[in-house]
């Protein structure tokens, strides 16, 4: 079948056949997406990582059809129930539904009222009434009446004729695509509160009395009211116009106006009352609810790209503090590595004289340690000890950043971090974590769970398999995409390079501990059970800084370094003066050295990493600060201008920090002075912006901000019209006085 799946996965992608089995064959010999997008571009024809996946993707799911179809195919075989028409119908359905449709009349099921009636010997009457001819029912009926069958009156056999004929029309399947084609198109999702849960379901109470077309309702407010219905909170229906979808199937099975037909029309409001509206409100559930995961899926997975790819301020001397009010700021000593040199706790906002103590201690440890930044964590007492460090008077050459501490406390009380730092607590581990994303985000964030960073929502609720796929994914890319340095990477940094996984990091970082750091990538083939295979899929991805051979420390894959020997050789000069050299790089002429396996695309790619050996794809850190005086949401007055960081995107809009513990909401009407569908046009996470402030709620602690440009002209014009309003409204009242 494969052959068959490569021709419809090409004109689905709409590329080119040999494409899409170039992809399939490097993925059955286990190469990684990554790999096969950055070192396999003339198998592919340059095809990137979100074609490669989508590629990977749908081969799995076509895949499991045919188990499927395979498992379907058996099961009728042995139960005597296979025709040729029968399996080329199964060999032919294009989707998992179609397939289950057609199975459906075959596969076992409990005893039904259909199948009682067939015990009963109805099914005669049942094919007979389903004719529609010229025959008196009742009378064909009256010769299948016997009480010691259980029909005791001719209606008896009627019913059970009709119940037949229900599950039939049930189980039909030109009728099952039908009317889910027709659920899909018309049916309304319809929420309302359950009885006597109004007042403790409240957080739900937009959705009290809610409808909407199902077909266009935005997957937060689907997984939002399915979430109220499974807390107990909500009720939720999903029905078409009910006379329409009858109208459907007696279109279909009621041929004729007389007894008989009757007879039919009966049985086919029963199959849809009890049978088929059920089934199709279950399959229409299912469905809204798999287009409601992969959006919020696709809108985390995006988010958790943009974070994982944040500015780093890379190789400082960073002091790191975890603060808080009454246990203390913990304080910890970071190197250039990220190793932990000291540890210490201050309490700077507990009073006065321990605030003088405390400004001493981090002057002492900045000047100690040749400190070169501090991050401040931006959880509770955050902005507090931020004022506090701003005013320690430190060189002007120290950066004071806040950091995000999403995701911390789940790492300090970790496996992992227990594994690195097992005679420390929590509250060190935390603040070395702080520090350590300040310095390099990826490196840091690999260590949590991605459900834990914060920039998700409504991931608990989500297919759990789909989207750790997907984060999973994100996690791999970014990591290949900005390459490892294999001398200082912790584990579970490398564990996400192509190829590798938990047990070869592991085994990276035992040998890199017992002899020393590596000296060339060659050495990697001493890392016990890394074969040439594994080799190939991740050396290109792993960094030796400072190595034997310079071409370690880019993107270069080994394999091509002989190419550019051969470069170097030809122009006269070493490998290193070509990469140093731009005048010698210009000289290159491409074509020399093009062959089948070593293409164009790959000798632009060379050139290039030539030219910024082992470049991160990152942006460069840019310092940013809150606004001074605002530090908690009773600060925040509507109509202030204020500096934010975005820190989630949803469907409907960027959650912004604006420095007082509360993030605050940029709907998408609030986005841009044009119409924007998608938040993600305007904004990326971790993106610093300026906002407006348009309304704040202390009670329900929710702040309203605005991205739009002109929306403080706007402001002013609608209170300056207001206030000449308001005037003339008083001096109409004067007169009438």
């Amino acid at each position: 079948m494969t052959a068959n799946h490569v021709e419809q996965i090409s004109r689905e992608l709409h590329i080119a056949p040999r494409q899409v089995l170039a992809v399939v064959t490097l993925l059955d010999e286990s190469a990684t997406v990554p790999f096969i997008a950055r070192y396999r571009k003339e198998l592919t024809g340059s095809l990137d990582e979100v074609v490669v996946t989508a590629i990977r993707d749908r081969i799995e799911q076509l895949r499991e059809l045919d188990k499927r179809r395979e498992a379907i195919l058996k099961s009728l075989e042995e139960t005597g129930k296979l025709t040729d028409e029968l399996k080329a119908q199964v060999l032919a359905a294009p989707t998992m539904t179609v397939l289950e449709d057609i199975y459906l009349p075959y596969r076992p099921k409990r005893r039904t009222r259909a199948s009682i009636a067939r015990e009963k010997g109805l099914e005669p009457l049942a094919a007979l009434l389903f004719e529609q001819g010229d025959s008196d029912p009742a009378l064909e009926a009256a010769a299948y009446v016997d009480p010691e069958k259980g029909v005791a009156t001719v209606e008896n056999a009627l019913a059970g004729a009709r119940d037949i004929i229900a599950e039939q029309v049930s189980e039909d399947q030109q009728a099952r695509a039908l009317l889910r084609a027709f659920y899909g198109t018309k049916s309304m999702i319809r929420s309302r509160v359950a009885t006597g849960k109004e007042a403790e379901g409240v957080k739900y109470r937009d959705y009290y009395d809610w409808e909407e077309p199902a077909s266009t309702a935005p997957s937060h407010r689907v997984l939002a009211m399915r979430r109220g219905e499974s807390e107990g909170f909500l009720s939720l229906r999903i029905l078409p116009p009910e006379e329409e979808a009858l109208a459907i199937l007696e279109r279909l099975f009621v041929k004729s106006i007389k007894p008989a037909g009757s007879q039919v029309k009966a049985a086919v409001l029963d199959s849809y009352k009890r049978l088929l509206s059920i089934s199709m409100e279950t399959d229409t559930r299912l469905a809204m609810k798999k287009q409601a995961d992969q959006e919020a899926i696709r809108v985390f997975a995006e988010n958790l790209r943009q974070l994982l790819l944040s500015p780093v301020l890379g190789r400082k001397k960073v002091l790191a503090i975890d603060p808080g009010f009454r246990t203390g700021c913990k304080v910890v000593c970071l190197d250039e590595q990220g190793k932990l040199l000291h540890a210490d706790t201050v309490f700077p906002l507990f009073s006065e004289n321990n605030a003088a103590k405390a400004g001493e201690t981090l002057r002492g440890l900045c000047a100690a340690y040749d400190i070169e930044a501090v991050a401040v964590g931006n959880g509770t007492a955050g902005r507090e000890t931020e004022t506090f460090v701003r005013g320690l008077g430190l060189p002007q050459s120290v950066l004071i950043v806040m950091v995000s501490e999403n995701g911390a406390s789940v790492y300090s009380a970790s496996d992992v971090a227990r594994e690195e730092f097992p005679d420390h607590d929590v509250t060190v581990r935390g603040a070395v974590s702080i520090g350590r994303r300040l310095m390099d985000p990826l490196a840091e964030l690999v260590k949590i769970d991605p459900k834990s960073i914060g920039v998700g929502q409504y991931q608990h609720d989500v297919d759990q398999g789909s989207l750790k796929k997907s984060l999973d994914d994100v996690v791999v890319s970014c990591v290949n995409s900005v390459g490892v340095e294999v001398n200082t990477a912790s584990k579970q940094l490398l564990m996400y390079v192509s190829g590798l996984g938990p047990q070869l990091a592991g085994a990276i970082v035992a040998l890199r501990d017992s002899r020393g750091p590596f000296s060339s990538r060659e050495e990697l083939k001493e890392v016990p059970k890394l074969g040439p295979k594994t080799f190939e899929q991740a050396a290109g991805f792993l960094r030796i800084r400072d190595g034997a051979n310079p071409l370690d420390s880019g993107a270069v894959h080994p394999e091509s370094y002989p190419v550019v020997d051969a470069m170097a050789r030809d122009l006269g000069c070493s490998v290193q003066d070509l990469m140093k050299n731009e005048a010698l790089r210009s000289r290159i002429d491409l074509n020399r050295y093009a062959t089948d396996a070593v293409g164009l695309p790959t000798l632009r790619d060379i050139v290039k990493e030539l030219a910024k050996p082992g470049r991160d794809p990152r942006e460069q850190f840019e310092e940013f600060r809150f606004a001074e005086g605002v530090e908690k949401i009773e600060d925040v007055k509507p109509g202030m201008t204020l500096p934010g960081i975005v820190t989630n995107i949803a469907a409907f809009g960027a959650f912004v920090d604006i420095g007082v513990h509360q993030d605050g909401l940029v709907h998408v009407s609030e986005m841009a002075d044009r119409f924007i569908k998608d938040p993600g046009e305007v904004v990326k996470v971790h993106q610093t912006v300026s906002v407006t402030v348009l309304e704040v709620d202390l009670q329900r602690k929710r702040i309203a901000l605005s991205l739009r440009k002109n929306r403080g002209t706007k402001r002013k014009e609608e209170d300056s019209l207001a206030q000449k309003l308001q005037g003339l409204k008083d001096m109409a009242g004067k007169m009438k006085c």
